[in-house]
């Protein structure tokens, strides 16, 4: 490489990272965000970019100042020194005070970030493949199983994948929210600490809300701890931010931040809903095949494919032995409720309501050609999944 392009590939660098600290409105600085933490982590991202700048400065002036000022056409003979002692000394000593004055408040922050004491609210927040489960969690610390539920990527941002081919067949994708929406989002009140459990159900997740300055790796079989305060109502948007599967992009976070009336209003709507119990009336097959179709595409279709043909190591569906065999019907619920050892078919029977599983399991034996007029009830799934079924 001449010496010229590696002068350009300098200067190019250096005025990357310049502009990257010439205002949060550029889109290649870090975001402000809404809450305390945030801005103090943008400020001392600031301090640190012009540090950088001014080292920089410093830097690359020194160097061309040499070489213009010290060049072979006007110094034909070099001079004899071999070092400084004064000058090691100097540039020993300036990095180290720059370095301790940049470490006392990065490890402050770090510590105030991990201090999620005095919290107000805790949010159990555990990673599947490929959605999050989310446990609000009373003040005596006991796992609070009157408002749990599951947020998935929502029917929109699906359709929208299954028709353009991921986004790369060339089908323009205008939705600004494309990907970044759920059916269920994380709510929370404003001006309130709350504190998150991270963990996960399969694999390592990691729960990031940039707006907050949030992220924390979910891991099985361990509980990390981080928290957030809110000062502005809105809604704020996240992703797993560790690759955990095929499904990596479709796992978006939704927060939702409400003033404590309209939080509580949604709080207790949420109890009132868990204390109505499951909805076990008893279904028609065409109510059972529409209800199943919506939970499949919503649940299934990611892995079977949305025509029940499998895909890789997930098996078809159409006109299997498990599916459409005789007297298969007790095994294709057990498969779906407990899952398959071994495989990456989870386990659905905490995921999913029993109407939810009633209606997939009579989609998936009446779909695609499979035909074999069955259905299964609600109240069915009830009883096998409260030990009271065959």
């Amino acid at each position: 490489m001449s010496l010229f392009r590696k002068l350009a590939l300098i200067v190019a660098s250096f005025s990357a990272l310049l502009l990257s600290g010439c205002g949060g409105d550029l889109k290649y600085n870090m975001r402000e965000g809404v809450t305390e933490i945030s801005r103090e982590v943008y400020d001392l991202h600031m301090i640190v970019i012009w540090v950088c700048v001014v080292i920089g400065i410093i830097t690359f002036g020194a160097m061309f100042y040499s070489m213009f000022a010290h060049r072979k056409s006007k110094n034909p003979n070099p001079a004899k020194f071999s070092h400084s002692t004064t000058v090691e000394i100097i540039w020993t000593v300036i990095p180290f005070i720059i370095l301790i004055a940049l470490a006392v408040p990065a490890v402050g922050l770090l510590i105030k970030m991990e201090d999620a004491s005095n919290s107000e609210l805790t949010v159990m927040v555990k990673g599947y493949q490929w959605k999050w489960e989310y446990k609000y969690i009373d003040g005596d610390d006991n796992l609070g199983n009157d408002v749990s539920f599951f947020s998935n990527l929502d029917q929109k941002s699906r359709d929208l994948s299954v028709n353009s081919g991921s986004g790369f067949s060339g089908t323009e994708i205008t939705d600004e929210n494309y990907l970044l929406e759920v059916d269920n989002p994380l709510v929370i009140p404003v001006d309130t600490k709350v504190r998150f459990l991270v963990t996960a159900d399969d694999v390592i997740h990691s729960f990031w809300v940039p707006d907050f300055s949030v992220k924390k790796d979910a891991v099985p079989g361990f509980i990390n701890e981080v928290w957030t305060k809110v000062d502005e109502p809105g809604t704020y948007r996240g992703v797993c931010a560790e690759l955990c599967g095929k499904d990596h992009g479709f796992m978006p976070i939704v927060v939702k931040v409400l003033p404590q009336a309209e939080y509580d209003a949604w709080y207790a709507e949420k109890v009132a809903e868990a204390e109505a119990g499951p909805d076990l009336n008893e279904r028609t097959m065409s109510q059972l095949m529409a209800e199943g179709e919506a939970a499949y595409n919503k649940y299934c279709a990611s892995c079977h494919m949305p025509n029940g043909e499998g895909n890789g190591p997930f098996p078809s569906l159409v006109g299997t032995e498990v599916v459409t065999g005789e007297g298969s019907m007790a095994k294709h619920i057990d498969i779906v409720i407990n899952g398959v050892s071994g495989t990456a078919m989870q386990a659905f029977g905490n995921q999913l309501t029993e109407a939810e599983i009633a209606a997939i399991i009579t989609y998936e034996r009446n779909a695609w050609g499979n035909d074999t007029g069955e259905k299964v009830q609600p109240q069915e799934i009830h009883d096998i999944k409260n030990g009271g079924g065959e």
